[in-house]
């Protein structure tokens, strides 16, 4: 009976090495080694098998890992997991009132802006910066930027990583029920989501 219980507990207390809101998964292929894996996803050997619990180097065929999301391949380049979690807060922030299409064209704008040479080469940059005293996204200068993103958010900032834009490059957005600004209304439209609008530079 002691040893049933035992076997109970010892079950029990086995469980994945990171939370599954933190990882994501991949599954071996033949010829694959700790060392190209590890590679592929920019992590250290001992990272893959910290998360997995390995004894040693030897992997099999159809073995499903866990790949911690420190850092993760993206097709809009690499990214650490603070930086998906910053996406996110400007996404809610900026979005949480709109559909989920809406938030992704939120962070792709923030992504797009990372590509042009006329806008700061890291998403912290990005996102924080300003002209003069005034900050480009509102919620840094009101501090909603602080609001912890839900789910919907995280997932749009992933679906913008993964190149996902249906703004087709759109590098400003605005609503125009509240803007101030009236320079940014002599900008190139490209498209309308939601309460948005989305332009491009003349």
């Amino acid at each position: 009976m002691r040893i049933l219980i035992w076997l109970l507990v010892l079950a029990l207390s086995v469980g994945p090495a990171t939370p599954a809101a933190a990882h994501v998964y991949y599954t071996v292929k033949s010829g694959d080694t700790l060392y190209d894996i590890a590679k592929q996803f920019r992590i250290s050997v001992g990272g893959i098998s910290a998360a997995n619990r390995l004894r040693g180097d030897l992997i099999v065929p159809n073995q499903v890992l866990v790949i911690p999301e420190h850092v993760l391949k993206y097709s809009r380049g690499d990214i650490c997991e603070d930086e998906l979690m910053l996406l996110a807060r400007i996404i809610h922030a900026e979005a949480r009132g709109e559909c989920f299409t809406g938030q992704v064209a939120v962070g792709a704008v923030i992504l797009n802006r990372l590509a042009s040479p006329d806008f700061p080469s890291d998403i912290r940059e990005v996102i924080f910066q300003r002209t003069g005293d005034v900050f480009q996204f509102s919620p840094v200068g009101d501090g909603s930027i602080r609001l912890s993103p839900d789910e919907r958010a995280l997932k749009a900032a992933r679906q913008a990583l993964r190149g996902d834009d249906p703004t087709q490059g759109a590098l400003y957005f605005y609503n125009p029920e509240t803007a101030d600004d009236q320079w940014i209304r002599t900008l190139p439209v490209m498209t309308r989501i939601g309460n948005h609008v989305f332009a491009t530079q003349i």
